[in-house]
């Protein structure tokens, strides 16, 4: 079961991140704006992340493998639009089905996890499995898309999905049992109207107003974001049976945890993504040779994944969250002050560090937020953590990414437009220049990259380091993930 779980759980993952890495040749294909690139990247992880809580509660009412397999199902029919797609609109549009089909999966393998695993110690180690195969999905994204890419074209990170999700719903369907909440009321659906609009909002505001010089409408839709969220969390208190027990943020631990998860995949989520591209543009990688060099994240996640059940019971649940955040702080701050211009080895002891306080941050907070509700509403924590996970890397791309594009425009100032746009539109037209021009064009998108990527990395110490001290401060040091549901 735990196999069938987690089989899905490494596409849903990978889909994350596999088109950092197929991005260049993407936008050779089908040129699409600078903003549709953002896009065709985040919108997955964005719509994912607004939908997890209406299917989390969807899956405690009406059957948790119902909502598995029938998500798995729609997964695989948006991996063939997505492959086929002949225009960025139609890619965009794929990248939205898979998201609402994540969004089905998702919760519902922790949820299943927390139903399954009755046993304390080895529900940790589950969802320390569980874990490390979602941090390694999304770092091996960009090496199997990598590999696809170049020999068959990105479309193949796409087509990849397919084969994987008609053995996973054909063993599913033999293997997991059903679970559902009993005596639960009727989804209350204005209240996930209001979910999934208020976060998908709040994603668009934040996104729009980090680009800087927002518009009059990027502030009124993201304080109407926050007005609807707002909305939701009240009407949630009124509900006998909400979709999302609001009250469980009073617990300390429980939002500590659910912040930790936000913030690291905010701060790893857009790591690697500006890595990948910083592989390949400014070190002139192929895709797959990109790929390679960021499954030192991918390794590293793996193995702090693995022993976080262990740091869990021997320091405690503080140290190991602290632990964690602390890791993602101490690889920024190498990358920050490495010298430019950055050669592989301080990126790769960064890419080490991440994975290794991603996956144990990530996997700590994960066993916290499903220890804290009863089995009945397993769905509710499974949507907390995944809302959390994959809100933080679109928001992470969106959100750094913005900031890092900004920064390098500010360096390129006085540049041609296309150059000073982005550093894929300065090797284009260095392509299309004389020789020495062309040269010293990329010479200097190149140093704006790198600098740009020191300022994001400032960024992403202050974020890290916000949350670390939150940890520190709202989790008891005896603190233990018992799952009493209390």
């Amino acid at each position: 079961m735990l196999a069938v779980l987690c089989a899905s759980l490494l596409l849903v993952a990978m889909d994350a991140t596999i088109l950092n890495v197929a991005l260049p040749s993407l936008i050779d294909d089908l040129q699409p704006t600078a903003l549709q690139q953002l896009w065709i990247i985040d919108i997955y992880g964005l719509v994912l992340g607004g939908l997890l809580v209406t299917t989390g509660a969807v899956g405690d009412r009406y059957g948790r493998r119902k909502l598995f397999l029938i998500g798995f199902v729609l997964f695989g029919v948006a991996s063939v639009v997505a492959a086929t797609a002949g225009s960025s609109a139609q890619l965009i549009a794929g990248r939205v089905l898979l998201g609402i089909g994540g969004a089905m999966v998702m919760p519902s393998t922790l949820s299943l996890i927390r139903n399954i695993f009755t046993d304390p110690r080895e529900r940790a180690r589950a969802i320390g499995i569980w874990a490390a195969v979602a941090g390694a999905g999304a770092a091996i994204g960009p090496l199997v898309g990598g590999l696809l890419v170049e020999r068959y074209g990105w479309a193949a990170a796409f087509w990849v999905n397919v084969p994987v999700v008609v053995v996973t719903v054909i063993a599913g369907v033999w293997l997991l049992p059903e679970y559902k909440a009993a005596g639960s009321h009727p989804l209350d659906w204005p209240s996930a109207v209001l979910s999934v609009v208020g976060i998908v909002a709040l994603a668009w505001g934040i996104k729009h107003v980090a680009r800087g010089s927002p518009a009059a409408a990027d502030l009124v839709i993201l304080l109407v974001a926050i007005g609807l969220l707002a909305w939701f969390a009240r009407r949630q208190l009124k509900l006998p049976d909400p979709l999302l027990d609001v009250r469980l943020f009073r617990n300390p631990p429980f939002t500590a945890a659910a912040l930790t998860t936000l913030m690291a995949m905010l701060a790893a989520g857009a790591a690697l993504f500006l890595v990948s591209l910083w592989l390949q543009y400014v070190h002139g990688y192929t895709p797959f040779e990109a790929g390679l060099r960021t499954l030192p994240t991918a390794l590293a996640m793996l193995v702090s994944s693995l022993l976080a059940p262990a740091l869990m019971h021997r320091p405690g649940v503080r140290a190991a969250m602290a632990l964690g955040l602390a890791g993602l702080v101490a690889g920024f701050v190498l990358l920050a002050l490495a010298p430019q211009p950055t050669s592989y080895a301080y990126v790769a002891v960064f890419l080490i560090s991440i994975g290794l306080g991603d996956g144990l941050a990530v996997t700590t907070a994960a066993s916290v937020l499903v220890s804290a509700v009863p089995p009945e509403r397993a769905g509710q924590a499974g949507a907390v953590s995944e809302t959390s996970y994959e809100l933080g890397v679109g928001l992470g791309v969106a959100l750094l990414g913005s900031i890092h594009g900004a920064a390098y425009a500010r360096h390129m100032a006085g540049a041609p437009a296309g150059a000073a746009e982005s550093i894929g539109g300065a090797k284009e037209l260095a392509e299309r220049l004389p020789a020495a021009e062309g040269i010293a064009l990329l010479d200097r998108a190149r140093d704006a990259f790198d600098s740009a990527l020191t300022t994001t990395s400032y960024v992403s110490i202050a974020i890290a380091g916000a949350v670390l001290v939150l940890v520190v401060w709202m989790v008891p040091k005896d603190f233990k993930a018992t799952g009493s549901g209390h």
